[in-house]
Parts: structure tokens; C-alpha cells; sequence
């Protein structure tokens, strides 16, 4: 009696990390949108020494990092969306990948 593969088939290894690329992009969006809380922001009253202030991020850079964010998203989202119905297009669900 022959013995089950141990590595899956190429075909559903890749299928199976093109569908944990998709579970895995809101979170990587998620931390992506997050970063402008972490650039500094202007003093509401700046102080009367004269000390340089620190320099800050523009709202128009935030928001435009945002879009780009927001974009690329939708982009990978559709990369994804194309390379996991290619796979299951091909038959990807009746292949034999060996023991789970």
C-alpha cells in the first residue's frame, strides 16, 4: 500500500498561502492606516521658548498616505481576488494534497 505524500501538491500549497494572503490583508491594512498616529503632530499652543519645534506631518500628507494606503489595498485585494479564482477555476478543490 502506498504511503500519502508528506508535503501537499505545489497546487495547494499555493492555494492554501494565496487564501492566508487574504485573511492576512485587513490586518496588514488595519496596521498600515494606523501609522499616522505615530508621526508627530503640532503643538495646539506652542510654547514661548525658542526652542526650534520639532517638525511635524502635514494633514494633506497624512491623507494622502491614506488614499495610497487605501488604494493599494483594493489593488492587492483584487491580485488576490484574481489569483485565487485562477486556482479554483482549475480544479484546485478535487485535488488529492495528502493527509490534513
Amino acid at each position: 500500500m502506498p504511503r500519502p505524500p508528506i508535503f501537499l501538491e505545489k497546487r495547494g500549497y499555493r492555494q492554501r498561502r494565496m487564501m492566508d494572503a487574504v485573511r492576512l490583508l485587513p490586518f496588514l491594512g488595519l496596521m498600515l492606516w494606523m501609522v499616522p498616529l505615530l508621526w508627530p503632530v503640532p503643538e495646539i499652543l506652542p510654547s514661548a521658548t525658542l526652542e526650534p519645534s520639532k517638525p511635524t506631518i502635514a494633514m494633506s500628507v497624512a491623507l494622502r498616505y491614506l488614499f495610497g494606503v487605501w488604494a493599494l489595498l483594493i489593488l492587492a485585494t483584487w491580485a488576490l481576488w484574481r489569483r485565487t479564482r485562477d486556482v479554483a477555476t482549475d480544479g484546485g478543490a478535487d485535488t488529492k494534497d495528502g493527509p490534513r
